[in-house]
């Protein structure tokens, strides 16, 4: 069978690992660090007292709708290590709780029930959103437009109120997506809502792993794919190009070499990595996450989850007990420059007014991660500027959220992106396979 070269260890690189690898393909992927996943990963935290505690560097979920995300795990045989819940719980400062959740209608009307409870929306705000949705649903597939406006363009042009923007359509889309309203493109945002709220009755479902990230790309899971080879700690600095073929990934001078070869790195790496291949990246950007661990002397909540409306945090995340949390702010330019001091201070202080328990917890320990590189930013007019995963080099393939996935910059567009890639090497191969699973509507 061909062989194969593998550059970067990110989920695009390791889904192309998985699907060439299970068709017969002997793969190695080469990663720089010592652990896997980019930036959907974990990592040991030493702590003063000398143990160490492994943590996400960021908290990753996926909806049900993520059915490439899940097709990976499944291969790695890890699937039931990720737990789906149901219920979304929307906390207005000073406690008061609304939950939302599909009932007994088909969709789309599926959160009739729940969405008529919601307290923290009046009336108006939600004949406005019902609105907006049947809307989506009218304008997916027709409207050919939609990456050249902003999703706030368009939600002000449909009706919507200042609030359903600000607490709902806000919430969902700027965590799902890691961009600002005023700087995503509509159709990224249409694509969440008519797959994850509106497609089916299950689709929005959340899943979240029970286990560190790592854990899901470990070693052993590798086992079950025995033709993929992974060298953690080696670096691709470029791929040898000549007579139109790639001939060799060299590493640390070292020339590797294969029958075809997929680089799968981040946008900002490609072009080193990629001498003479040309690739316009003028477009892209980059949005930020920030990740905040709290740990305290006694349990602050026992929700699972929740989304934490009207100010900086977003989406709390009870990892342990009640007593380790970890709350997440996409699009986190307003903390990019901000202390690690000030960053937990402004944690504890909005943490408070949801919860009141954590106002009289002590705060034993508290970790950052800041990571200003986290995806590419959604903008419109994004789109016509991603490359596909086939290049000029017939044995040299691209892979990474950032191009031609159809997905936005999420773990299932970097799995898409991954499959994507290992069809294009298989049909080059002359072994034609399809990997890819096609969008639940």
């Amino acid at each position: 069978m061909p062989s194969v070269i593998i550059a970067g260890g990110g989920l695009a690189g390791l889904a192309a690992a998985a699907a060439l690898g299970s068709s017969g393909f002997q793969v190695d992927l080469l990663e720089s660090r010592p652990f896997l996943g980019g930036r959907a990963t974990s990592y040991p935290l030493n702590n003063s007292g000398g143990d160490t505690e492994v943590i996400d560097n960021c908290q990753h979920i996926l909806l049900r709708c993520c059915g490439n995300l899940m097709d990976f795990y499944q291969r790695l045989g890890v699937a039931g290590r990720v737990h789906f819940h149901r219920t979304f719980y929307f906390i207005e400062p000073g406690g008061r709780t609304s939950t939302m959740e599909s009932g007994l209608l088909p969709a789309p009307l599926h959160f009739s029930e729940s969405f008529l409870k919601l307290r923290f929306l009046s009336l108006r705000d939600k004949i406005a959103v019902a609105r907006g949705l049947l809307k989506i649903r009218a304008e997916y597939r027709t409207r050919k437009d939609l990456d050249r406006i902003t999703m706030l363009d368009w939600l002000r042009a449909n009706g919507q109120t200042p609030q359903a923007i600000e607490r709902f359509w806000r919430q969902v889309l700027v965590s799902a997506i890691n961009e600002e309203l005023d700087r995503m493109a509509a159709l990224h945002g249409f694509q969440v809502f008519w797959l994850g709220f509106v497609a089916q009755s299950n689709s929005y479902e959340m899943g979240i792993p029970s286990v560190p990230l790592a854990e899901l790309y470990s070693a052993e899971a590798w086992t079950r794919i025995p033709n993929v080879t992974l060298h953690p700690r080696r670096t691709v600095d470029r791929f040898d190009a000549g007579n139109g073929r790639v001939s060799a990934a060299l590493s640390a001078g070292e020339p590797l070499r294969a029958d075809f070869y997929i680089s799968a790195v981040p946008f900002e790496r490609a072009s080193a990595l990629l001498p003479g291949l040309a690739l316009d990246l003028s477009g892209f950007d980059h949005s930020p996450i920030t990740g905040i661990h709290l740990w305290f002397d006694r349990a602050v909540t026992d929700l699972p989850h929740a989304t934490l409306l009207d100010r900086t945090i977003q989406w709390m995340f009870n990892k342990h007990q009640g007593r380790y949390i970890q709350l997440v702010v996409s699009a986190s330019r307003s903390l990019s420059s901000m202390s690690r001091s000030d960053v937990i201070a402004l944690a504890l202080r909005e943490l408070a007014e949801f919860f009141p328990a954590a106002a009289g917890a002590t705060l034993e320990k508290a970790h950052v991660v800041k990571e200003i590189r986290a995806t590419f930013s959604a903008c419109p007019g994004l789109e016509e500027h991603r490359p596909p995963n086939q290049t000029a080099i017939p044995n040299l393939f691209l892979a990474g959220d950032w191009t031609r996935s159809g997905w936005p910059a999420t773990m299932e567009g970097a799995v898409r992106s991954g499959y994507l890639a290992a069809e294009a090497l298989a049909g080059a191969a002359g072994l034609p396979h399809r990997f890819l699973i096609p969008d639940i509507a």
